[in-house]
């Protein structure tokens, strides 16, 4: 049986706030207009979102690092 997208979320974030942060920054460029990172038909921003993740084509880098930047995507 396939896991629902909130199970696949809790399985993978697992309590860390770290990819929690990285989901909630990305979901919110991708509503902002941002192009998804992954080809796919899915619509959901929390979805294209958790597909990137999963992917590893997204990480957060630290604010002091730089200024208002988005998610920088992984070679």
């Amino acid at each position: 049986m396939d896991l629902t997208l909130p199970q696949r979320l809790q399985q993978s974030v697992q309590g860390s706030f770290h990819k929690t942060a990285l989901l909630q920054k990305r979901v919110r460029e991708l509503i902002r207009g941002a192009a998804p990172l992954v080809e796919s038909r899915e619509t959901n921003p929390i979805k294209i979102a958790f597909l990137e993740m999963e992917r590893g084509l997204i990480e957060l880098i630290p604010d002091e690092d730089i200024v208002g930047g988005p998610p920088v995507p992984r070679p």
